[in-house]
């Protein structure tokens, strides 16, 4: 962040990132049946950039691929998020930008669900009406610049 804004998190807790998802042969095939699954669904929203600091998601734990699910046969995706403190204001700002990186990536068959980690936010059922109003959510996915933010790496 610029401008002299004081930080929320100033020190947060870096960690490493997972290592890339080897490819097969089976996943290069277009003949191959190949399902959704929670590994890229993680590998689409993992270089997703924090809005305060210059890291990714992933590496500030704020998505882990086991707050991932998916249900290829029924057309859903889950996703929580931990906020990397408990009142964290940018909250509602990350769970955006993880929803419409997966609206942008995924077949429009999918419903998708993203929310909070139960627990780890002050406001924890406002953020999560908020990411579940579809008006917002179409609002963002439209802005030019709330999409190049998000998705730069």
């Amino acid at each position: 962040m610029s401008g002299g804004t004081r930080l929320e998190n100033a020190n947060p807790l870096i960690f490493q990132r997972t290592g890339e998802r080897l490819q097969t042969a089976n996943d290069e095939d277009e003949n191959v049946a190949d399902p959704i699954d929670d590994r890229e669904i993680f590998d689409l929203i993992r270089s997703i950039n924090d809005p305060e600091h210059p890291l990714s998601l992933e590496e500030l734990n704020v998505v882990e691929q086991v707050r991932v699910r998916v249900d290829d046969q029924e057309n859903t995706v889950g996703v929580e998020f931990t906020p990397t403190i408990p009142h964290c204001s940018m909250a509602t700002l990350i769970g955006l930008s993880i929803k419409v990186k997966l609206l942008r990536s995924l077949p429009e068959r999918f419903k998708i669900d993203v929310h909070i980690t139960p627990g780890t936010h002050a406001s924890e059922d406002a953020v999560n009406k908020q990411l579940a109003d579809k008006e917002r959510v179409a609002l963002h996915s439209r802005t030019p610049s709330f999409w190049r933010w998000s998705t730069s790496v």
